[in-house]
């Protein structure tokens, strides 16, 4: 069984719980407290959107990164033409990746063969997959 993890930011993270949600994909995940999001600054913010996601008891937006890919099993990070650069927090999650050796991809959605890396990227292991789906908003 497929599970979204997605902390709700503006960008491919909030296209993925909204797919999750419109296709009756189970998803969770953990947000800023407050719900906090760039264009969902005051409470409850995400939470009144997507109540499958949690609060983290701080403001800050890292601890959100950290404990979405530290709660998956693995990354996947969806660009556009811009690429990684235009987002910090793209980056992080990354770093996060990296740091906790949990499996990531990072797949450019313009690409020739991004389908098939996707495809190839979620067909790996067996068992249920909890999903962290990331990206900066694409251009």
């Amino acid at each position: 069984m497929l599970t979204i993890v997605s902390g709700g930011q503006t960008g491919v993270d909030r296209a993925a719980l909204d797919v999750a949600i419109e296709l009756g994909i189970p998803y969770r995940g953990w947000c800023p407290k407050g719900g906090w999001a760039e264009d969902q600054p005051n409470p409850p913010g995400l939470l009144a959107l997507y109540p499958g996601l949690r609060e983290t008891p701080e403001v800050n937006p890292r601890r959100r990164t950290e404990w979405n890919v530290r709660d998956s099993d693995r990354l996947m990070v969806l660009v556009g033409r811009c690429g990684l650069p235009v987002s910090k927090g793209t980056m992080f999650a990354l770093e996060c990746a990296k740091a906790l050796a949990t499996p990531h991809i990072v797949i450019d959605i313009g690409a020739s063969d991004a389908e098939d890396l996707a495809t190839d990227f979620l067909i790996k292991g067996q068992g249920p997959l909890a999903l962290c789906i990331a990206g900066p908003v694409l251009a």
